[in-house]
C-alpha cells in the first residue's frame, strides 16, 4: 500500500536554507523530506480510497480560509524523542484546525504523540549534531502567507514529494489573541 502524508510546505528561500541546515548536521533524510509542517503523519492509503481523500481535502481547503505563519526560534522532543526543529510562533490555531480537519475524513491515522506543529531540521541523529541545529537556528525568524497545503507521495527511493496541491479558500481567520 501507498504511503500518503499532508503537510504545509515551507516556500523559498527558506525551505533551502532549513533543508541544506539539516544535510549540514548529518541528518541522512535532509534532501528526502522536504521542510514542513505536518497536518497527517505518513499513512498507508489504498489506491481505491485516494479519490476519496482527494475530494475530503478539497473540502477542507474550502472550509480554510490563508493565514500567516511565523517561524521563530528552535525546539526539542529531547529526550523523548531526537528531534529539533522550528518552532511556529505564529499560525498554530489555524494548523490545529487543518490537522483535525484532514484527519476527520475517510482516512484514519492515530498520532503517537500530542499534534505540536513544527519544522523538523535534525531527527534521529547524534546529540552533536541535534545541538548545534539547536544553536544554528535559535535566532531564526520568518513568516510567510500559508495558502495552500499539498497531499504528499513516500516515493520508492524514500523521496517525499508533493503530488496535490489544495489551495486555502474559505474564510480567513484571525487567530484569537
Amino acid at each position: 500500500m501507498a504511503v500518503h502524508g499532508v503537510s504545509i510546505a515551507v516556500p523559498e528561500p527558506w525551505c533551502a536554507q532549513l533543508q541544506t541546515l539539516r544535510e549540514d548536521v548529518g541528518d541522512p533524510l535532509a534532501q528526502a523530506i522536504p521542510p514542513h509542517i505536518t497536518l497527517m503523519p505518513p499513512t498507508e492509503i489504498a489506491e481505491s480510497e485516494m479519490d476519496r481523500f482527494r475530494t475530503h481535502l478539497e473540502r477542507v481547503a474550502q472550509e480554510h480560509g490563508p493565514f500567516t505563519m511565523r517561524l521563530r526560534g528552535t525546539g526539542t522532543f529531547r529526550p523523548v524523542s531526537p528531534v529539533v526543529f522550528v518552532q511556529v510562533a505564529q499560525g498554530i490555531p489555524m494548523c490545529e484546525r487543518l490537522e483535525q480537519a484532514v484527519r476527520r475524513g475517510p482516512v484514519s491515522r492515530d498520532l503517537e504523540f500530542p499534534y505540536h506543529p513544527h519544522v523538523t531540521i535534525a531527527h534521529g541523529i547524534a546529540d552533536p549534531g541535534l545541538d548545534r541545529a539547536f544553536d544554528e537556528l535559535a535566532f531564526f525568524d520568518t513568516s510567510f502567507e500559508v495558502e495552500d497545503f499539498h497531499l504528499y507521495d513516500h516515493g520508492d527511493d524514500g523521496v517525499w514529494r508533493p503530488v496535490t496541491s489544495f489551495s486555502l479558500s474559505g474564510e480567513r481567520l484571525q487567530p484569537s489573541s
